[in-house]
């Protein structure tokens, strides 16, 4: 123990209990949970936080919510005041006041402890349905909020213990698969009792004081560790843009843009030069625009920091009002979880700068979503969703992860044998696409191919993707990844789709979806030989790519690598990309960086 009395033994037993009540949360979440979206793909995030609305901890889910808590329990302090009672539990998803698209719903309940308030727990899950236009409330086509579903500010779900009936009601009429919808609340709302529980024995064992103390010393030992870190890195401004394909609605890129700026141990994000906000359902709130960045930095930085309100005191950001990455009403946003991820891979792409060592190329763009909605004949509703994830970028050390969702993501993909058990929906086919890995010294992950055949007479598809016009980027002379691609197949004709499109599947049709691969980092002339190998025997690059983009010959009657044939294509691929920098240099062609 110091003399001021801090007991480092002590301090490291909260932390620790801190984050154990946050994970036992989201393990409550997807015990309890109806929907495949939060028992299968867990999109979801579970969270403490204390009387002013900091966070304490947050549950082993989804980084991208780390810094959407905050400002959504910012929300319902400014509505509600000192108008917080025991027994009170509060609600909202309307992304112009706390939240980030209307399916995500976050719940708050406070702690009292002796008849005073000292917490928050608090929740956020993706909904299956919210209501609006397309089954899945997830439309990347709408182009105003109020086409997208019910939008609820701050209210009290609970007041005193009583559940607030009318505003169950207007939930429960207002979406298509009310019990999965009320099912998933109620498994948030038993999270929240269960963080109440076990906060309220760590107060009876230490006491309000030592707690709040010691989580006062948290927040300090996270933001001097984050000061730390940010410090060691070089001072500068650096900068880097990426490209969304379109919106759904005019077919225009949409540059994204950022300036990284490092002052000592303090760091800003800039994304002013990003798109004005656009017709199409990706625009971004604030809030997901800064979890997106929190979630990269502190993928970056070394230390194991706490996630807390002390990481977030040395990093700033800033987004214009009314940008893509920064809406205002009436800005539809269902789709934003493209221009959120996009938002990640466009940090790891300036951040690659400043701590190469740490980089990573671009992943698959963003989790493709898809949804599948309609009725039975018995005019029984049903909605599938999900997420469906490939994998990371080549990364400074290593290959990209395949078959894994981006760093900041942490979904998981839905077992075909669920998808079957549970909709009119057969899972025909569901594999990695060869040769789509962006190549490099460390090969990008491979895009994965999935195909949906509908059982039911009709059904909505509704699909947001990208990645099809600019493809996953490579770092340090890695490669792009492969474009995405979709096909609706009706019979015996194939129908190329666009990236973002909304439209009647009938029995039968069979929807395939490809999506892009990740980025590679470094020259793929200087992969080890034998790592191409072991892609080819994999099936994950094939004979004619591993001596087309690697330079090296192998003979599939031995599986063995042609030595002296891999030196001589690898002699002539270095002496062809040096004519043409050469060429580049005296402006004959453009530079490959």
């Amino acid at each position: 123990m110091t003399r001021d009395g801090f007991d480092p033994i002590t301090f490291e037993l909260i932390k620790n209990s801190f984050g154990s009540i946050v994970d036992e949360m989201a393990l409550i979440v997807v015990r309890t949970a109806y929907s495949g979206v939060l028992k299968d793909v867990m999109d979801f995030s579970t969270a403490l936080c204390d009387v002013r609305g900091q966070m304490i901890a947050q549950g082993l889910t989804i980084p991208l919510h780390l810094g959407s808590i905050p400002d959504a329990i910012a929300a319902v302090i400014a509505k509600y005041g000192d108008d917080v009672q025991p027994g009170d539990v509060f609600a909202l998803n309307d992304p112009f006041e706390g939240g980030m698209h209307l399916p995500d719903i976050f719940i708050f309940k406070p702690i009292f402890f002796d008849g005073r308030p000292v917490g928050y727990a608090a929740t956020i899950s993706h909904h299956t349905d919210v209501g609006g236009r397309v089954a899945g409330s997830n439309a990347s086509d709408s182009t105003e909020i109020y086409a997208e579903g019910l939008r609820i500010p701050p209210l009290k779900l609970y007041e005193r213990g009583r559940p607030n009936d009318t505003l169950f009601s207007i939930i429960e009429r207002n979406v298509r698969v009310p019990i999965k919808v009320l099912g998933d609340l109620r498994a948030q709302l038993a999270a929240c009792y269960v963080c109440e529980q076990q906060f309220t024995k760590l107060l009876q064992r230490y006491g309000p004081a030592t707690i709040e103390r010691y989580k006062d010393a948290l927040f300090a030992y996270s933001e001097r560790v984050t000061r730390a870190e940010i410090a060691a890195l070089p001072d500068g401004e650096y900068c880097f843009e990426d490209w969304i394909d379109e919106d759904g609605i005019d077919d225009r890129p949409i540059p994204l843009r950022v300036k990284v700026t490092v002052a000592g141990d303090e760091l800003t994000c800039d994304f002013t030069g990003s798109s004005p906000q656009v017709k199409g359902a990706i625009n971004a709130t604030l809030s997901f625009t800064k979890a997106a960045a929190y979630g990269a930095i502190k993928y970056v930085l070394g230390a194991d920091i706490p996630n807390n309100a002390g990481f977030f005191r040395p990093i700033h950001i800033v987004a214009p009002r009314g940008t893509i990455l920064n809406c205002v009403l009436p800005a539809a946003c269902a789709a934003r979880g493209l221009t959120g991820l996009r938002t990640a891979d466009l940090m790891f792409g300036v951040l690659a700068q400043i701590v190469p060592q740490r980089a990573m190329a671009a992943s698959e763009g963003g989790p493709t979503g898809v949804s599948v909605g309609g009725y039975d004949a018995e005019r029984r509703p049903f909605v599938f969703v999900e997420f469906i994830s490939s994998g990371w970028g080549g990364r400074s050390h290593k290959d990209g992860i395949d078959g894994i969702t981006t760093p900041i993501s942490n979904n998981s993909n839905t077992p075909a044998e669920v998808v079957e058990a549970e909709y009119p929906i057969t899972i025909e086919r569901y594999e990695f696409a060869e040769d789509s890995g962006g190549p490099g010294r460390f090969r990008g992950a491979l895009g994965l191919r999935r195909d949906y055949r509908l059982l039911e007479e009709e059904a909505t598809l509704q699909v947001r993707a990208d990645r099809q016009r600019f493809r996953p980027f490579g770092l340090f002379g890695g490669q792009s990844g492969a474009p995405s691609h979709n096909v609706l197949v009706r019979g015996e004709q194939a129908t190329r789709m666009p990236a973002k499109f909304t439209m009647t599947m009938r029995r039968g049709d069979v929807f395939q979806h490809a999506q892009p691969g990740a980025g590679g980092l470094g020259d793929p002339l200087a992969r080890d030989p034998a790592a191409v190998l072991h892609d080819v025997r994999n099936e994950k690059v094939s004979l004619a790519a591993a001596r087309r983009e690697y330079g090296v010959a192998i003979d599939p009657a031995t599986w063995t690598i042609d030595a002296a044939e891999t030196a001589r294509l690898r002699a002539t691929a270095r002496c062809a990309v040096g004519d043409v920098v050469r060429d580049a240099e005296s402006g004959d062609v453009p530079a490959r960086l």
